[in-house]
């Protein structure tokens, strides 16, 4: 995104995003904006919000309770009593985020100017779901290619509902680390995503990955549709044409748990490299 040329604005868009104004309240399109999809930067397009973070607050402008990780920066306001939130691509202001006001579980409502947001529905995009061993370094090699709009990391596969990292590692909840990716299948396809998952694990191991052993790490594809699964099975098939004793399994989606905050980009955080993932080509 930061090679990207960034959008020209209106005058009225530069006096929100640019000079840090505010747009009235109650009078921003997406206030009350209900559809599914996902909420962009104006300026530089960069990722920000799902639409499952958005919640009506009364405010008079749009509230999220949560943002894509790292998409937004937060800096002291002006003011000396507020926070505010800029996009953290481009620097474009977006407006405040406040704590404390119990309106949701996650206790925070990032208060945002509609103007300074374009929204990509549901239709447009897709979504693809991989586990291949430890969560961390699955999502490290996804998360900045080309065409994926954002990338999560939860448990998926199995029984039970909301499960924590401790209760996935350590009880019988027949859930599988994986990564959720969301993407512009006009800009990558599936199947570049699943050839990428292909390289970055050993799809041969079988009782988990690299040094992580257990159900939880095996390898497998999370088919959301038919062309997904014809792909991921057409991709098996040229892997061991050429040898490889393939040990992924394929699979119907199902719910995915989105992991704790501190799981989320975690090599990014910590400014590290994957111990267990490394990429060899394959195809």
């Amino acid at each position: 995104m930061k090679e990207k040329k960034y959008n020209k604005l209106t005058a009225e868009e530069e006096a929100v995003l640019i000079h840090k104004g505010t747009e009235p309240p109650f009078k921003g399109f997406f206030t009350d904006y209900g559809e599914k999809g996902i909420y962009i930067c104006k300026q530089c397009e960069a990722p920000l919000f799902r639409s499952e973070y958005k919640f009506h607050s009364g405010c008079g402008w749009p509230s999220f309770d949560s943002q894509i990780d790292g998409a937004i920066a937060e800096h002291p306001d002006p003011d000396g009593r507020r926070t505010e939130i800029v996009c953290a691509n481009c620097g474009a202001h977006m407006g405040h985020v406040f704590r404390g006001e119990k309106f949701t579980g996650k206790d925070t409502r990032h208060c945002v100017n509609s103007i300074s947001m374009k929204f990509i529905p549901e239709s447009e995009t897709e979504t693809a779901v991989f586990a291949g061993g430890c969560f961390w370094g699955v999502q490290h090699y996804f998360r900045k290619l080309d065409g994926v709009y954002a990338t999560r990391v939860g448990y998926t596969g199995g029984t039970k509902e909301n499960p924590t990292y401790k209760e996935v590692c350590y009880s019988d909840t027949g859930h599988y680390e994986a990564l959720e990716v969301l993407f512009d299948p006009k800009r990558v396809s599936f199947e570049e995503l699943a050839k990428l998952f292909f390289e970055i694990h050993d799809p041969e191991q079988r009782n988990g990955q690299g040094p992580d052993i257990g159900e939880q790490y095996l390898s497998a594809v999370f088919c959301r549709n038919s062309k997904q699964k014809a792909v991921t099975e057409k991709l098996i098939a040229i892997l061991r044409d050429k040898g490889l004793d393939v040990a992924t399994e394929v699979l119907e989606a199902s719910t995915f748990w989105e992991a704790e905050d501190y799981h989320q980009n975690y090599y990014a955080k910590k400014g590290s490299e994957p111990y267990c993932h490394f990429r060899t080509k394959r195809f």
